[in-house]
């Protein structure tokens, strides 16, 4: 056994497995994704982009969008009333783009905005802490989004016939949810419960009774529901606080892992994100929709499976991973929430 074998390497190989370096091929890889992780707005980002349409759209972090998006479907979903044809189509899409591109981009780009100097520890690649654009740029960008975003949700309330603009009115009030989120005084991303729930209220809520204005009439059972489930989102919103910890600290936001700790803040956030889907299900029991019920629970067991492998056993290594395996979860729940509502007529 004297040999190299693939568990013991030959001590006196004249190249050791440690002194291996990257071929140019897995260094471009990585580069490329490395510069994809910085167009998207995710973690683990590189500086040194020079487009300056690229720069904007980081500024606006494009993976951000999603969850808003997804959230119009389900709110078309609940209405009840949504139909397969060429117009309702074009209506999703236009709502879909007031909701993701225009709205979240605006809210993005002013919490880029004022988070400037936290970002400069935290992420000290961002277009702003990196010197990529100038600050009068960015504030041009923050008003043309937000100005377009308003005059889309009139388009939309005209298309839709409403007698009440109630999607502009959801849209001005994102965009002062948003405003002040990030922005002094109020700042309430500097209370943990405040600003987390504001924040997940903005991915759940807001887009879901967007959605379903659009196509039927919003009611307070809608506003009430999507606002319980905005609590699982609160959750989810606790996820990214753990990558700020340091800049959070520093700082004097009081995020919930900086007020609790990081154990005590990721059981917070999987209690949240759990006991508030089981909620929905509960409710859906209630309206006699079992069927939809029974799926929507069962689909929170991968999400307690991989809070337990990944999440919970280290929150400030792991949060990306579980992100990506658990939240396909939660967001197809919301959906089979949704069409069981519209099922029900409620």
């Amino acid at each position: 056994m004297s040999e190299s074998t693939p568990i013991t390497p030959d001590p006196n190989s004249p190249q050791p497995l440690d002194s291996v370096t990257p071929t140019e091929s897995v260094k471009a890889a990585i580069d490329r994704s490395a510069k994809t992780r910085q167009l998207l707005g995710m973690k683990g980002a590189a500086a040194g982009e020079t487009s300056i349409w690229k720069i904007r759209l980081q500024l606006m972090k494009p993976i951000t969008w999603i969850p808003l998006i997804w959230g119009v479907v389900c709110g078309a979903a609940s209405s009840g009333e949504y139909t397969w044809t060429l117009e309702n189509v074009l209506k999703a899409a236009t709502c879909m783009l007031l909701a993701g591109p225009l709205m979240t981009g605006y809210t993005q780009t002013l919490n880029e905005y004022y988070d400037r100097e936290i970002d400069a520890i935290n992420e000290p690649y961002r277009p702003i802490p990196s010197g990529a654009i100038p600050l009068p740029q960015v504030i041009t960008q923050i008003w043309v989004l937000l100005v377009a975003g308003v005059a889309i949700a009139f388009v939309l309330d005209v298309w839709a016939g409403h007698d009440f603009p109630i999607i502009t009115v959801l849209a001005l009030l994102g965009s002062f949810v948003a405003y002040i989120y990030s922005a002094p005084p109020l700042k309430l991303k500097q209370n943990g419960w405040l600003g987390t729930y504001a924040l997940g209220a903005s991915y759940i809520a807001l887009p879901w009774c967007t959605g379903h204005a659009l196509f039927g009439e919003l009611n307070w059972k809608i506003v009430v529901l999507t606002v319980v489930y905005s609590l699982a989102g609160l959750g989810i919103a606790i996820v990214n606080d753990f990558k700020s910890i340091e800049g959070d600290r520093k700082f004097g936001l009081k995020s919930l892992p900086v007020m609790f700790g990081v154990t005590t803040a990721a059981w917070i956030c999987v209690v949240m994100i759990d006991v508030f889907q089981a909620a929905i299900a509960g409710y859906l029991i209630y309206i006699h929709e079992n069927l939809y019920a029974a799926i929507l629970l069962l689909l929170v067991i991968p999400q307690i499976t991989f809070q337990d492998m990944y999440f919970l056993r280290d929150p400030l290594k792991n949060d990306v991973k579980y992100q990506a395996s658990a939240q396909p979860f939660l967001v197809i729940g919301m959906l089979i929430a949704g069409l069981a509502i519209g099922h029900a007529g409620i």
